[in-house]
């Protein structure tokens, strides 16, 4: 018989943020329910900033994440060639310290195995790197993307720093967007987050057509761009990169079946904004939804994930084909204007596209009058699918 310190109730393969949320969601609805997360890093949610905006989420939601976050504020703005506006939306930002900070809290520390190797899993197994097993009543695996070449699509890749301004940087809001700057490697632009009045998050971004991340230039633009803004920069007290899928199109149930038999949550069950990669609202719905279930037992959970998961993709099909149409319609240096036009429509509309949640009337909106791109080149895009996705994994 194994140990009672190598059974639980539910294992959790990856503490990023989709095993994070799940551990913190039942921690809050079922404490009496052993559940173990299994990590590879030392800190959970290595090193990352993640952001989103308050209408993204349910009252639940939000209640869920209010430990984590780092930071908030009441607007954002936009800027694009000619053209800037302001944002109302609440903005939010989540940091890997804030939520490794809140497992801590919310869980003993011997539920959270760090810096643990995970060889093998079944259903209701984990063989450890230690040689351990642990069985579980269910096991789900959110250790990020899998399964990738069965999709198509672009990527959004981008470098981050945080600087510390002499004098301040004067930002009192974040810039969600500041395509001002020249288009390089597909859309780009730059996005900061004021964290203080001295330091500032900024992240340079692009849609691209691959993954490939040249840090060393990335790390000049953005210095160029502090520049630019007059911040004279004291320090750099924080980077990270990161290189996300943008799905355009693919073949859900070959993606599904190349994950084999494990239960699965966030980017390995496709749970993502297909065309923005946001995870946050899914992860956080998901999670909450997990949590109020009555059966966690193994075969149960892998149909309440895979249906889930399937019903994700069903609802994703219009994103995707805004993504083809970025990545297919527009030559790269030009993709920008897609964007500047989707910021004129109403802000109500700009919302329910963030959160996942755009209406019928807002899809007539988006795609109503004169695209900015040639039109034979937004009809050819529709019936792309774009380059197919290397597994990052």
């Amino acid at each position: 018989m194994p140990n009672a310190t190598d059974t639980c109730d539910l294992a959790i393969l990856g503490g990023g943020l989709a095993g994070a949320f799940i551990a913190l969601a039942f921690a809050q609805h079922k404490p009496a329910l052993d559940v173990r997360i299994v990590e590879r890093g030392e800190r959970l949610g290595g090193h990352h900033v993640w952001s989103f905006f308050a209408s993204d989420l349910s009252v639940d939601g939000a209640a869920l994440l209010d430990p984590m976050v780092a930071a908030a504020w009441d607007g954002y703005d936009v800027h694009f060639p000619g053209r800037s506006r302001q944002l109302a939306n609440a903005y939010r930002s989540i940091t890997s310290e804030h939520l490794d900070a809140a497992i801590r809290d919310a869980l003993p520390a011997h539920r959270v195995l760090r810096g643990m190797e995970v060889t093998a899993a079944t259903p209701t197994s984990v063989t450890l790197g230690d040689g351990r097993t642990l069985h579980a009543g269910a096991v789900i695996d959110a250790r990020g993307p899998s399964g990738l070449p069965h999709m198509a699509g672009g990527w959004q890749k981008f470098l981050g720093r945080t600087l510390r301004i002499t004098g301040g940087h004067g930002l009192e809001r974040p810039i969600i967007m500041d395509a001002t700057v020249e288009q390089l490697d597909g859309y780009r632009f730059v996005y900061c987050l004021p964290f203080s009045a001295d330091e500032v998050f900024v992240e340079d971004t692009y849609y691209a057509d691959t993954p490939d991340l040249d840090i060393e230039t990335l790390r000049a633009r953005i210095a160029a761009y502090a520049h630019d803004r007059g911040w004279q920069v004291e320090a750099v007290t924080y980077e990270e990169t990161g290189v996300l899928p943008v799905i355009a199109a693919g073949d859900f149930a070959a993606f599904w079946r190349a994950g084999g038999d494990l239960s699965r949550a966030g980017a390995r069950a496709a749970l993502v904004h297909p065309l923005t990669s946001y995870s946050i609202p899914d992860a956080v719905s998901f999670a909450l939804h997990l949590s109020s279930l009555d059966n966690l037992g193994g075969e149960s959970l892998g149909k309440v994930c895979h249906d889930w998961a399937a019903q994700h993709w069903r609802k994703g099909r219009f994103y995707r084909m805004l993504s083809r149409m970025l990545f297919g319609a527009a030559e790269p240096a030009e993709r920008w204007r897609m964007l500047a036009r989707f910021y004129t429509l109403p802000e109500a509309l700009i919302e329910r596209f963030y959160a996942g949640r755009s209406t019928a009337t807002d899809r007539l909106r988006i795609l109503a009058g004169k695209p900015p791109v040639p039109v034979s080149a937004a009809i050819a895009s529709l019936a792309g699918r774009g380059r197919p996705l290397a597994d990052l994994a």
